[in-house]
Protein backbone atom coordinates (compact mmCIF):
# COMPACT_ATOMS: atom_id res chain seq x y z
CA UNK A 1 0.00 0.00 0.00
CA UNK A 2 2.90 2.08 0.65
CA UNK A 3 4.12 1.73 -2.36
CA UNK A 4 1.22 2.51 -4.26
CA UNK A 5 1.32 6.13 -2.50
CA UNK A 6 4.55 6.27 -3.24
CA UNK A 7 4.01 5.84 -6.89
CA UNK A 8 1.47 8.36 -6.84
CA UNK A 9 3.09 11.10 -5.16
CA UNK A 10 5.45 10.67 -7.24
CA UNK A 11 3.55 10.69 -10.49
CA UNK A 12 1.73 13.77 -9.20
CA UNK A 13 4.87 15.43 -9.05
CA UNK A 14 6.08 14.53 -12.30
CA UNK A 15 2.93 16.02 -13.38
CA UNK A 16 2.72 19.52 -11.77
CA UNK A 17 7.00 20.45 -12.38
CA UNK A 18 6.38 19.88 -16.10
CA UNK A 19 8.83 16.97 -16.09
CA UNK A 20 7.02 15.01 -18.53
CA UNK A 21 8.02 17.90 -21.12
CA UNK A 22 10.59 17.91 -23.05
CA UNK A 23 13.15 20.53 -21.98
CA UNK A 24 15.59 23.15 -24.31
CA UNK A 25 18.47 20.37 -24.77
CA UNK A 26 15.78 17.55 -25.76
CA UNK A 27 14.43 19.24 -28.39
CA UNK A 28 17.50 21.26 -30.06
CA UNK A 29 18.90 17.66 -29.87
CA UNK A 30 15.87 15.87 -31.26
CA UNK A 31 15.43 18.81 -34.19
CA UNK A 32 18.82 18.73 -34.93
CA UNK A 33 19.06 14.99 -35.35
CA UNK A 34 16.36 15.03 -37.92
CA UNK A 35 18.39 17.04 -40.15
CA UNK A 36 21.79 15.83 -39.63
CA UNK A 37 20.97 11.97 -39.66
CA UNK A 38 18.77 12.38 -42.90
CA UNK A 39 20.08 12.21 -46.69
CA UNK A 40 18.37 15.80 -47.40
CA UNK A 41 14.50 17.19 -46.92
CA UNK A 42 12.25 19.78 -48.76
CA UNK A 43 10.14 22.60 -47.32
CA UNK A 44 7.54 23.98 -49.07
CA UNK A 45 6.61 27.43 -46.97
CA UNK A 46 4.99 31.19 -47.65
CA UNK A 47 7.34 34.14 -46.91
CA UNK A 48 6.39 37.60 -46.23
CA UNK A 49 8.65 40.83 -46.16
CA UNK A 50 8.19 43.97 -45.28
CA UNK A 51 10.32 46.57 -46.99
CA UNK A 52 9.74 50.66 -46.54
CA UNK A 53 6.15 49.67 -45.14
CA UNK A 54 5.11 47.60 -48.37
CA UNK A 55 4.57 44.11 -47.88
CA UNK A 56 6.00 41.35 -50.66
CA UNK A 57 4.96 37.72 -50.38
CA UNK A 58 6.74 34.46 -51.83
CA UNK A 59 6.10 30.93 -52.43
CA UNK A 60 9.51 29.06 -51.19
CA UNK A 61 10.59 25.88 -51.92
CA UNK A 62 14.06 24.35 -50.02
CA UNK A 63 15.55 21.72 -51.25
CA UNK A 64 18.35 19.92 -49.45
CA UNK A 65 20.59 17.25 -49.89
CA UNK A 66 23.14 16.05 -47.76
CA UNK A 67 26.43 17.16 -47.77
CA UNK A 68 26.55 20.09 -49.40
CA UNK A 69 23.31 20.77 -52.24
CA UNK A 70 20.64 23.42 -52.22
CA UNK A 71 18.04 24.90 -54.06
CA UNK A 72 15.70 27.52 -53.12
CA UNK A 73 13.01 28.26 -55.64
CA UNK A 74 11.07 31.65 -54.51
CA UNK A 75 7.87 33.07 -56.42
CA UNK A 76 6.54 36.41 -56.28
CA UNK A 77 2.55 35.48 -55.85
CA UNK A 78 1.83 39.25 -57.25
CA UNK A 79 3.55 38.70 -60.22
CA UNK A 80 4.71 35.05 -60.55
CA UNK A 81 8.47 36.42 -61.19
CA UNK A 82 10.47 33.02 -59.85
CA UNK A 83 13.87 32.96 -59.30
CA UNK A 84 16.04 30.37 -57.74
CA UNK A 85 19.41 30.18 -55.74
CA UNK A 86 21.42 27.14 -56.49
CA UNK A 87 24.40 25.77 -54.70
CA UNK A 88 26.35 23.03 -56.35
CA UNK A 89 30.18 21.46 -56.75
CA UNK A 90 29.93 24.56 -59.03
CA UNK A 91 29.76 27.24 -57.11
CA UNK A 92 26.50 28.90 -56.44
CA UNK A 93 23.96 30.70 -58.96
CA UNK A 94 20.82 33.16 -58.52
CA UNK A 95 18.77 32.03 -61.45
CA UNK A 96 16.27 34.18 -63.10
CA UNK A 97 14.45 31.52 -66.03
CA UNK A 98 12.36 34.60 -67.28
CA UNK A 99 15.28 36.83 -68.76
CA UNK A 100 17.14 33.23 -69.59
CA UNK A 101 20.39 34.20 -67.72
CA UNK A 102 21.75 33.52 -64.18
CA UNK A 103 24.80 35.15 -61.68
CA UNK A 104 27.38 32.78 -60.43
CA UNK A 105 29.29 34.18 -57.70
CA UNK A 106 31.84 32.39 -55.61
CA UNK A 107 30.87 32.21 -52.34
CA UNK A 108 30.89 31.10 -48.81
CA UNK A 109 26.66 31.45 -49.51
CA UNK A 110 24.47 30.09 -47.16
CA UNK A 111 26.82 30.04 -44.17
CA UNK A 112 27.94 33.81 -44.34
CA UNK A 113 24.74 35.05 -43.02
CA UNK A 114 21.27 34.11 -41.34
CA UNK A 115 18.89 32.88 -44.02
CA UNK A 116 15.27 32.00 -42.84
CA UNK A 117 14.49 29.68 -45.57
CA UNK A 118 17.10 26.96 -44.35
CA UNK A 119 16.62 24.60 -41.22
CA UNK A 120 20.29 24.59 -41.14
CA UNK A 121 20.55 27.95 -40.74
CA UNK A 122 17.84 28.24 -38.03
CA UNK A 123 19.06 25.67 -35.95
CA UNK A 124 22.54 27.30 -36.16
CA UNK A 125 21.24 30.82 -34.87
CA UNK A 126 19.36 29.31 -32.14
CA UNK A 127 22.61 27.24 -30.52
CA UNK A 128 25.25 29.69 -31.73
CA UNK A 129 23.42 32.24 -29.25
CA UNK A 130 24.65 31.78 -25.60
CA UNK A 131 21.52 34.00 -24.32
CA UNK A 132 18.73 32.67 -26.05
CA UNK A 133 15.56 32.08 -24.75
CA UNK A 134 13.30 28.60 -25.17
CA UNK A 135 9.29 28.52 -23.93
CA UNK A 136 6.75 25.65 -23.83
CA UNK A 137 3.66 27.11 -25.70
CA UNK A 138 0.47 24.57 -25.55
CA UNK A 139 2.05 21.95 -27.86
CA UNK A 140 4.72 23.94 -29.70
CA UNK A 141 8.27 25.00 -28.95
CA UNK A 142 9.61 28.72 -29.52
CA UNK A 143 13.26 29.57 -29.49
CA UNK A 144 14.22 33.06 -29.56
CA UNK A 145 18.07 33.80 -30.66
CA UNK A 146 19.85 36.39 -32.61
CA UNK A 147 20.68 36.45 -36.15
CA UNK A 148 22.77 37.87 -38.23
CA UNK A 149 22.19 39.78 -41.00
CA UNK A 150 24.82 41.89 -42.20
CA UNK A 151 22.76 43.00 -45.26
CA UNK A 152 20.23 45.03 -43.01
CA UNK A 153 21.83 45.50 -39.33
CA UNK A 154 18.43 46.71 -38.23
CA UNK A 155 17.23 42.75 -37.77
CA UNK A 156 18.24 41.71 -34.93
CA UNK A 157 16.56 38.88 -33.74
CA UNK A 158 14.32 35.57 -34.27
CA UNK A 159 11.55 33.44 -33.15
CA UNK A 160 11.50 30.01 -33.95
CA UNK A 161 8.28 28.32 -33.62
CA UNK A 162 8.58 24.13 -33.55
CA UNK A 163 5.70 21.44 -33.00
CA UNK A 164 5.92 18.47 -30.89
CA UNK A 165 7.12 16.54 -33.42
CA UNK A 166 10.15 18.99 -33.78
CA UNK A 167 8.77 19.95 -37.24
CA UNK A 168 9.46 23.95 -37.90
CA UNK A 169 5.94 25.80 -37.86
CA UNK A 170 7.54 29.51 -38.39
CA UNK A 171 10.09 31.78 -38.33
CA UNK A 172 9.89 35.80 -37.46
CA UNK A 173 12.89 37.94 -37.87
CA UNK A 174 12.15 41.38 -35.64
CA UNK A 175 13.72 44.55 -35.95
CA UNK A 176 14.75 46.30 -33.16
CA UNK A 177 11.63 47.81 -32.79
CA UNK A 178 9.88 43.95 -32.09
CA UNK A 179 8.45 44.43 -36.10
CA UNK A 180 8.43 41.39 -37.96
CA UNK A 181 10.30 42.03 -41.02
CA UNK A 182 10.16 38.51 -42.31
CA UNK A 183 7.84 35.77 -41.54
CA UNK A 184 8.21 32.35 -43.16
CA UNK A 185 4.91 30.13 -42.36
CA UNK A 186 6.03 26.28 -42.90
CA UNK A 187 3.25 24.46 -44.77
CA UNK A 188 4.68 20.95 -45.34
CA UNK A 189 8.78 19.55 -44.50
CA UNK A 190 9.31 16.14 -46.13
CA UNK A 191 12.50 14.82 -44.37
CA UNK A 192 12.51 11.81 -46.64
CA UNK A 193 13.11 13.25 -50.46
CA UNK A 194 14.30 11.23 -53.24
CA UNK A 195 16.03 13.76 -55.60
CA UNK A 196 17.23 12.67 -59.02
CA UNK A 197 20.70 12.11 -60.25
CA UNK A 198 20.58 15.63 -62.15
CA UNK A 199 18.28 17.58 -59.73
CA UNK A 200 20.67 19.90 -58.00
CA UNK A 201 22.37 20.85 -62.03
CA UNK A 202 22.52 24.17 -63.56
CA UNK A 203 21.33 23.40 -66.97
CA UNK A 204 18.90 20.97 -65.75
CA UNK A 205 17.24 22.93 -63.62
CA UNK A 206 16.67 25.74 -66.68
CA UNK A 207 15.41 22.98 -68.95
CA UNK A 208 12.09 22.75 -66.35
CA UNK A 209 11.08 26.08 -67.47
CA UNK A 210 9.93 24.88 -71.07
CA UNK A 211 8.21 28.45 -71.78
CA UNK A 212 10.01 30.95 -70.05
CA UNK A 213 7.98 33.14 -67.54
CA UNK A 214 6.24 36.05 -69.87
CA UNK A 215 8.76 38.93 -68.89
CA UNK A 216 7.76 42.30 -68.62
CA UNK A 217 10.04 43.89 -71.32
CA UNK A 218 10.26 47.93 -72.01
CA UNK A 219 12.21 49.76 -74.57
CA UNK A 220 12.02 52.95 -72.89
CA UNK A 221 11.79 54.49 -69.06
CA UNK A 222 8.75 56.68 -68.79
CA UNK A 223 9.25 56.87 -65.46
CA UNK A 224 12.36 57.59 -63.50
CA UNK A 225 12.50 56.33 -60.09
CA UNK A 226 14.37 57.90 -57.27
CA UNK A 227 15.42 56.78 -53.62
CA UNK A 228 13.20 57.52 -50.56
CA UNK A 229 16.21 58.16 -48.44
CA UNK A 230 19.52 59.57 -49.07
CA UNK A 231 22.49 60.38 -47.10
CA UNK A 232 22.49 63.04 -44.82
CA UNK A 233 24.34 66.14 -47.33
CA UNK A 234 23.44 64.24 -50.09
CA UNK A 235 21.12 65.40 -53.48
CA UNK A 236 20.69 64.67 -56.72
CA UNK A 237 23.18 66.88 -59.51
CA UNK A 238 22.36 65.39 -62.44
CA UNK A 239 20.10 63.08 -64.43
CA UNK A 240 20.59 61.65 -68.25
CA UNK A 241 18.97 59.59 -70.54
CA UNK A 242 20.84 57.24 -72.74
CA UNK A 243 19.79 55.60 -75.93
CA UNK A 244 20.69 51.84 -76.61
CA UNK A 245 20.61 49.11 -79.10
CA UNK A 246 17.52 47.72 -77.41
CA UNK A 247 16.49 50.34 -74.85
CA UNK A 248 17.60 53.72 -72.57
CA UNK A 249 19.48 54.19 -69.91
CA UNK A 250 18.82 56.55 -67.27
CA UNK A 251 22.10 57.77 -65.34
CA UNK A 252 21.24 59.52 -62.05
CA UNK A 253 24.41 61.30 -60.07
CA UNK A 254 23.93 62.17 -56.75
CA UNK A 255 26.72 64.49 -55.46
CA UNK A 256 28.18 65.55 -51.65
CA UNK A 257 29.14 64.30 -48.54
CA UNK A 258 28.05 60.59 -49.77
CA UNK A 259 28.57 60.67 -53.28
CA UNK A 260 27.00 57.93 -55.48
CA UNK A 261 25.68 56.84 -59.14
CA UNK A 262 22.26 55.18 -59.73
CA UNK A 263 21.77 53.48 -62.91
CA UNK A 264 18.57 52.44 -64.44
CA UNK A 265 17.95 50.54 -67.53
CA UNK A 266 15.58 48.36 -69.64
CA UNK A 267 16.00 44.94 -69.69
CA UNK A 268 15.20 41.88 -71.85
CA UNK A 269 15.51 38.31 -71.72
CA UNK A 270 18.98 36.75 -73.27
CA UNK A 271 18.50 34.85 -76.50
CA UNK A 272 20.45 31.72 -75.20
CA UNK A 273 20.88 30.88 -71.77
CA UNK A 274 23.68 33.28 -70.06
CA UNK A 275 26.02 32.56 -66.84
CA UNK A 276 27.59 36.16 -65.79
CA UNK A 277 30.68 35.44 -63.14
CA UNK A 278 30.09 37.66 -60.66
CA UNK A 279 32.00 39.20 -57.53
CA UNK A 280 28.99 39.58 -54.28
CA UNK A 281 26.59 37.54 -52.73
CA UNK A 282 22.97 37.03 -53.47
CA UNK A 283 20.77 39.29 -51.20
CA UNK A 284 17.02 40.11 -51.48
CA UNK A 285 16.14 43.97 -52.70
CA UNK A 286 12.24 44.38 -52.96
CA UNK A 287 10.24 41.76 -55.04
CA UNK A 288 13.63 40.10 -56.51
CA UNK A 289 16.74 38.49 -55.49
CA UNK A 290 19.98 40.85 -56.97
CA UNK A 291 24.01 41.11 -56.22
CA UNK A 292 25.46 42.73 -53.33
CA UNK A 293 29.41 43.73 -53.05
CA UNK A 294 31.52 45.40 -51.25
CA UNK A 295 30.75 49.02 -53.02
CA UNK A 296 27.41 48.44 -55.65
CA UNK A 297 23.71 47.06 -55.93
CA UNK A 298 21.83 45.59 -58.38
CA UNK A 299 18.47 44.25 -58.78
CA UNK A 300 15.79 43.72 -61.62
CA UNK A 301 11.93 44.85 -61.51
CA UNK A 302 9.87 45.30 -63.61
CA UNK A 303 11.66 45.59 -66.51
CA UNK A 304 14.02 47.86 -65.48
CA UNK A 305 17.44 46.94 -63.94
CA UNK A 306 18.62 49.05 -61.12
CA UNK A 307 22.22 49.64 -60.17
CA UNK A 308 23.66 51.38 -57.18
CA UNK A 309 27.44 52.66 -57.08
CA UNK A 310 29.71 54.31 -55.11
CA UNK A 311 33.11 54.56 -53.48
CA UNK A 312 32.73 56.70 -50.27
CA UNK A 313 29.33 54.75 -49.17
CA UNK A 314 29.57 51.48 -47.40
CA UNK A 315 27.92 48.36 -47.42
CA UNK A 316 25.01 48.92 -44.79
CA UNK A 317 24.35 52.82 -46.52
CA UNK A 318 24.40 51.08 -49.58
CA UNK A 319 21.85 48.93 -49.04
CA UNK A 320 19.69 51.44 -46.66
CA UNK A 321 19.79 53.45 -50.12
CA UNK A 322 18.89 50.75 -52.39
CA UNK A 323 16.00 49.10 -50.40
CA UNK A 324 14.32 52.93 -50.35
CA UNK A 325 13.70 52.91 -54.40
CA UNK A 326 10.45 53.50 -55.20
CA UNK A 327 9.37 51.41 -57.42
CA UNK A 328 6.33 50.89 -59.00
CA UNK A 329 3.27 49.78 -56.87
CA UNK A 330 2.00 47.74 -59.36
CA UNK A 331 5.40 45.13 -59.12
CA UNK A 332 5.49 44.55 -55.61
Amino acid sequence: MKKISLSLLILVCFLITGCGKNNESDVLRQIDKKITNGKGYVMNASLEVLNNNEIYNYEVETAYKADDYYKITLTNTSNNHEQVILKNDDGVYVLTPSLNKSFKFQSDWPYNNSQIYLLQSIISDIENDEERTFKNKDKDYVFTSSVNYPNNRNLIKQKSTFDENMKLKEVMVLDSDEVPNMTLKVKDIDFNPSFKDNYFELDEIMSTFNSLEETKETSSIDDVVYPLLLPEGTKLTNEEKVDMSNGERVILTFSGDKPFLLIEETVSAMDEFTVIPTMGEPAMFMDSLGVISDNSVSFTSGGINYYLVSDVMNQDELVEVANSINVLPTMK
